[in-house]
């Protein structure tokens, strides 16, 4: 008696466990455009460009002359005693005034000012670069995290369906036991079928809230975000051919970074070599002062001073300071060119290797669509034997078993041909 009353409250447990968590839902291109704003990464990687955009400007004014000016105006007031005529006299000395103006300009310099803006060129180049890998780096996370969500409401579904059929099979065997054509064994089984569906759909609630939470924070979201529904169903797919890909990935973000950063080395290595040239400077000035008995800022233009100065510097020997650079400059060229060729071949070695996965994850997707169809229409079959008594519930919870790893199989397939997908995108730089 008790374990009809409990197989009883068990059926009267919702069929469907969808949690209702109030999250708002956006599309992936919402989500990405909202991580690419938002996400600390893509916020100092655009800083970085900033941050050389104006480097390129001051490389740019090294080229101009400086400019500076200078004045002043100043009055000394005071007595001044006499003692061998026990007076006092008053100081009132006039106004002191002057004021300067100085140009100078670098007319040769080796070659030092070209080089670093073209160091600062191709920095700006990097950073760009930079900005562009990690606007892909963050989009492959939110769209891999994006599809988790999407696997966890699949996951959800499959439990609705589990607990579903699990309360079915309870239904047929308490009536079976009612009418005596089955054991209390059966009753019991089938009570623990339906505690074990739900706990499955617990877990994926679970599952699905906690990668909302992950989605949220991904793309800066105060208020819980989730997945579109509708893209549950949606099907990766890459409609380039191998070839096309290798070729995308000698232009992907990651390999152009590395370019840029080995120019900016051999610029830096010629900018290096400058100091063996002499330099030459040019320096205009032009000063007044004056005394007068009022306020006079600018003093009297009658007292004008103009210099003109041209200066060749060439050092003989700054204690090896200049070889110190040219080897400094030098090892820095060998390390970005060291760099270059590994990004070169890590680059080929991840698309090989995700490429591969999205293959094999591609087709296991289909594998494991036949597998759910013919465990569903298994099922059937055994859910109608057992009603019917020509079969046993060993049987019938085996098929249930099948069905559920089959379903399991099946996301856990779509989620690895997304995420190979959004990997190879990284890639390559661009969207397929």
């Amino acid at each position: 008696m008790k374990v009809m009353v409990k197989a009883l409250a068990l059926l009267a447990f919702p069929a469907a466990l969808l949690a209702q968590d109030g999250a708002r839902p956006i599309t992936l291109d919402e989500a990405v455009r909202l991580a690419r704003r938002n996400a600390p990464a893509a916020v100092q990687a655009r800083n970085q460009v900033r941050s050389t955009s104006a480097v390129v400007r001051t490389r740019y004014g090294a080229f101009l002359p400086t400019l500076s000016f200078g004045g002043g105006a100043q009055k000394q007031n005071g007595t001044r005693y006499l003692v061998d005529l026990d007076t006092i006299l008053p100081n009132d000395a006039p106004w002191r005034a002057n004021h300067s103006f100085s140009s100078n300009i670098d007319l040769f310099s080796g070659g030092r000012r070209y080089f670093d803006l073209q160091t600062a060129r191709a920095n700006v180049d990097a950073a760009e670069a930079t900005e562009i890998t990690q606007n892909f780096n963050v989009a492959r996370d939110v769209k891999q995290q994006y599809f988790a969500v999407l696997a966890a409401r699949e996951q959800q579904t499959a439990a609705a369906s589990q607990l579903e059929q699990a309360q079915q099979q309870l239904r047929a065997a308490v009536a079976r036991v009612a009418a005596g054509a089955a054991t209390r064994s059966d009753s019991l089984r089938s009570i623990i079928q339906v505690g074990n569906a739900r706990l499955a759909a617990l877990s994926a609630d679970n599952a699905l809230a906690a990668a909302n939470a992950s989605l949220s924070r991904l793309v800066g979201s105060i208020a819980i975000v989730t997945a579109v529904t509708s893209d549950t169903a949606e099907v990766a797919t890459i409609a380039l051919s191998e070839s096309e890909l290798y070729d995308l990935i000698e232009r992907g973000p990651t390999i152009q970074q590395s370019q840029s950063q080995l120019v900016a080395a051999q610029q830096g290595k010629r900018s290096a070599l400058s100091p063996y040239l002499p330099t030459l400077s040019l320096s205009l000035s032009e000063g007044f002062a004056s005394s007068e008995a009022g306020f006079g800022f600018l003093g009297d233009r009658r007292n004008k001073n103009l210099a003109t100065s041209v200066r060749v510097s060439f050092p003989l020997f700054n204690g090896l300071s200049r070889e110190q650079q040219v080897v400094t400059s030098r090892i820095a060229e060998d390390n970005a060119e060291a760099s270059l060729r590994d990004a070169r071949l890590n680059a080929r070695q991840l698309l090989i290797q995700q490429l591969g996965n999205f293959r094999t994850a591609e087709a296991r997707v289909e594998i494991q669509r036949q597998s759910v169809t013919a465990g569903e229409e298994d099922l059937r079959v055994q859910t109608e034997r057992y009603n019917l008594g020509a079969g046993t519930l060993l049987d019938l919870i085996t098929s249930q078993s099948t069905l559920i790893t089959a379903r399991q199989a099946l996301i856990q397939a779509r989620l690895d041909a997304r995420t190979a997908k959004a990997q190879i995108e990284a890639l390559i730089g661009r969207d397929l």
